[in-house]
């Protein structure tokens, strides 16, 4: 009987390990090794170095967050890096594509660090934000980043902001106000502020009452929030956005983007489908169907949008 239980043990740990290398947290900076097929294994290489520096398209890939303004103890999952290993390796008009992957979960913003990860939710705390936001010095980062490139030799138009939920919002932060240091952005799932669609129902009680309550419970994250939007719609920068209304953060909360003109936003599919293509994702069998649509990026039908990515790119070019 000992025996036996020891035999399901192990097989117990043993499908833990298989089903936790698609989840491999990476905490660290560096180029996304091309590869062939989506389920191919995910490399980083962590060299700063750039052969014929003229002639690359830099994509600075920035992760999301699961704490806003304080500091992490993780940056990607390698299985969301699978897409952006297809697009690595590239060409457009000539120039081959090198995805940075930039690393920022060590930051944290003067907010954070003062009432921890969950303070801000507190009702009590009514605004304006104090000082240097976590976004702020994430921007900030990205900038060093950008200048580094420039240093060796690639061309301002030539480097691309992107990132996913949190790298998103930060994607538009950066671009409203930066626009001139860099060629583009790509922002995937674009979030920041918790899952406000599906906590506030919106989809059930609309938009505007769904806000009210938000605005009414947590008066200083939703004010900020806010500030930032009103950033990001002046500065009106011709940045490349991917939502999805299934998303249970910004999903049902996005259309405010439709108001800025150079936006060309991009509402992925009303499914967990793309192009007729059922989506899966990163799992055990690296087939797990996709239960949660913030993450559609992350799955294997999202290379449908990898035409209409480097079309983007190339009208910046």
């Amino acid at each position: 009987m000992k025996r036996f239980f020891l035999i399901i043990l192990l097989i117990l740990i043993s499908c833990i390990n298989v089903y936790a290398n698609p989840k491999e947290v990476i905490k660290t900076d560096g180029f996304v090794i091309p590869t062939n097929k989506w389920k191919d294994k995910i490399k980083i290489d962590e060299n700063f170095e750039v052969n014929n520096p003229e002639d690359k398209i830099i994509i600075i890939y920035n992760h999301g967050s699961d704490g806003n303004d304080v500091k992490l103890k993780h940056c990607f999952w390698r299985s969301e890096l699978r897409n952006w290993a297809q697009l690595a390796g590239d060409k457009i008009n000539g120039k081959e594509i090198m995805v940075y992957i930039h690393c920022q979960g060590q930051l944290e913003g003067d907010l954070g660090a003062k009432l921890g990860k969950v303070g801000m939710w507190m009702k009590k705390w009514e605004g304006p934000y104090p000082g240097t936001s976590k976004m702020d010095r994430r921007v900030e980062g990205n900038l060093k980043v950008v200048k580094k490139f420039v240093d060796l030799g690639v061309p301002k138009k030539q480097i691309f902001m992107s990132g996913h939920s949190c790298g998103g919002w930060a994607t538009l932060r950066l671009t409203a106000k930066y626009m001139n240091e860099v060629g583009g952005g790509i922002s995937l799932m674009p979030a920041c502020f918790w899952n406000l669609s599906k906590k506030y129902k919106v989809k059930k009680v609309g938009y505007q009452k769904a806000m009210d309550k938000f605005h009414k419970k947590y008066p200083g994250m939703a004010g900020w929030r806010q500030e930032q939007i009103d950033i990001i719609k002046k500065g009106n920068a011709p940045v490349l956005i991917f939502t999805h209304p299934l998303d249970p953060y910004e999903g049902l909360t996005s259309d405010w983007m439709d108001d800025v003109p150079n936006f060309k936003r991009i509402v992925v599919s009303e499914k967990k489908t793309i192009n007729g293509k059922k989506c899966k994702i990163a799992g055990s069998n690296w087939e797990e169907p996709l239960k949660d649509a913030h993450i559609i990026d992350f799955a294997d039908c999202f290379m449908h949008y990898h035409k209409l990515i480097k079309e983007y790119i190339s009208s910046r070019l």
